[in-house]
């Protein structure tokens, strides 16, 4: 029987680990760098890219594995010819993000975007990530975006304990839960 009011299982149905939160970049220049551009992650001389993107599998396939995609963005169209749904994570300003890889107004991928602060008379409010391609803004803790209708699709995160190791944990990922 499900518990409307309750809160999410951790390791409930449909949650996809994508990597441990030392592989993510804390992204903390607001609208300055682009996601997919290579950042340097703590102490590493080579720099991880800003974010992973994912080709999460149908929940009716059964399959809890993701298939992380190249950064180029050519390649992640020709992959959203494949079943299931990309998925974008990365960290901006401490806080981990998962959101649909395209643009739900153009399609576009958005691991091209860049992740910016929504302020109002200096006041942080929320988060957002521009589309490159038509210049539009999703906030990343509503999906709403800064004109139409359009609404980005948010993925849920967890960070779980990895066994033997205190500092680091597992990002898992999965689809907003619908209500109702």
């Amino acid at each position: 029987m499900a518990r409307p009011y309750g809160s999410s299982s951790l390791h409930g149905e449909g949650w996809i680990n994508v990597g441990l939160t030392s592989s993510f970049p804390n992204i903390s220049d607001s609208g300055s760098i682009v996601l997919a551009e290579q950042v340097s992650c703590d102490d590493k001389s080579i720099g991880e890219h800003g974010c992973k993107v994912f080709l999460a599998p149908d929940a009716e396939d059964g399959n809890v594995q993701a298939t992380q995609l190249s950064e180029h963005p050519n390649e992640q169209v020709n992959a959203s010819l494949r079943k299931g749904h990309q998925v974008l994570v990365f960290q901006y300003r401490g806080k981990f993000h998962a959101v649909d890889n395209k643009c739900p107004h153009s399609s576009y991928p958005l691991s091209n975007g860049t992740p910016f602060d929504i302020e109002d008379f200096g006041v942080t409010l929320s988060a957002g990530i521009t589309c490159p391609k038509h210049e539009w803004s999703f906030d990343l803790f509503t999906g709403l975006a800064d004109r139409g209708n359009y609404k980005l699709k948010l993925w849920e995160v967890q960070l779980r304990k990895v066994t033997g190791n205190e500092e680091d944990r597992q990002v898992w990922v999965r689809r907003k839960q619908r209500m109702g």
